[in-house]
């Protein structure tokens, strides 16, 4: 379960984060909003998800998966630059992250 919470806040906090692109798009306050909220949901099931999780795995999965998702859904949404580099830093990305969870199975 306490994966479903890890997952559960990566999702969020992506959501959050693409919050915070719209604010800088639009001049509506919802977005704001949206930020706060999807933040505070993030934090909340990181919480639940380190019950069981050591802290720095858990973190290192939270952020790198959100760093690899923001990446792809900045280009795929927002049109911005996808480089070979990139490529390579988001599989490396992924790469860490997996091996990070092997080590707890």
């Amino acid at each position: 379960m306490h994966w479903i919470y890890l997952i559960g806040a990566i999702i969020f906090e992506v959501l959050g984060t693409l919050s915070i692109k719209q604010t800088t798009l639009s001049n509506n306050n919802y977005w704001v909003g949206a930020v706060v909220v999807f933040y505070v949901i993030s934090f909340s099931l990181l919480t639940f998800a380190v019950k069981k999780i050591e802290i720095g795995t858990a973190y290192a999965i939270w952020a790198g998966f959100g760093t690899a998702t923001i990446t792809i859904l900045g280009w795929l949404i927002f049109k911005e630059m996808m480089s070979v580099q990139k490529i390579i830093a988001i599989s490396l990305i992924i790469l860490g992250t997996i091996m990070l969870k092997l080590q707890h199975t």
